[in-house]
């Protein structure tokens, strides 16, 4: 085996990050139905292929968000409680990669760097008191990190869908949503 070393230099860049937990009384399980219904599933590997295809963008755009009546689709998603079921805890879990193919081509654009945070990550859990907590991190508040107008600009866009999204599932808007 050949060993190659490589000159390369590190960065660390200090950003804020802000979890936001909202706690509900709202069924896991019709909290996790409603929530697939309205962040519709894509499948990444069909939209690579028609990408690879020489379908133009918009064309790919507009299929995968036709079905996503708040713009945010479903890139992936898992149910943690089955192989945690294994390990001796069968706590109901989702969670979900989702975005926006618009935003995303937005944020690439100005920093392909931006894919570290985007899609982001959401996450539902039922509580021992039967309570459902949905959870994610502030998408605006990470992407402000970046120190690109444009940036920060997407975040906050994704803040808004984010936002109203919540409240159609029947939840509160939290204020760091609200601008």
């Amino acid at each position: 085996m050949i060993r190659v070393s490589y000159q390369a230099d590190d960065t660390t860049i200090e950003h804020a990050a802000r979890r936001i937990a909202i706690s509900t009384t709202a069924p896991f399980g019709l909290l996790r139905r409603r929530f697939e219904e309205l962040v519709p599933a894509v499948s990444l590997t069909e939209l690579h292929g028609e990408a690879e295809g020489g379908n133009a963008w918009e064309a790919i755009r507009r299929g995968a968000e036709w079905n996503a009546p708040y713009g945010l689709c479903r890139f992936w998603s898992d149910e943690p409680t089955v192989l945690m079921r294994a390990a001796g805890n069968d706590t109901p879990s989702a969670t979900y990669l989702v975005g926006s193919l618009t935003l995303q081509a937005r944020l690439f654009r100005h920093s392909p760097a931006t894919m570290l945070y985007f899609p982001m990550r959401i996450e539902l859990h039922e509580e021992r008191t039967g309570r459902t907590v949905v959870g994610f991190e502030q998408p605006g508040a990470q992407l402000a990190g970046f120190g690109i107008n444009k940036v920060t600009q997407a975040g906050y866009e994704l803040d808004r869908l984010l936002g109203d999204l919540l409240e159609a599932l029947d939840l509160p808007r939290p204020a760091a949503l609200r601008r």
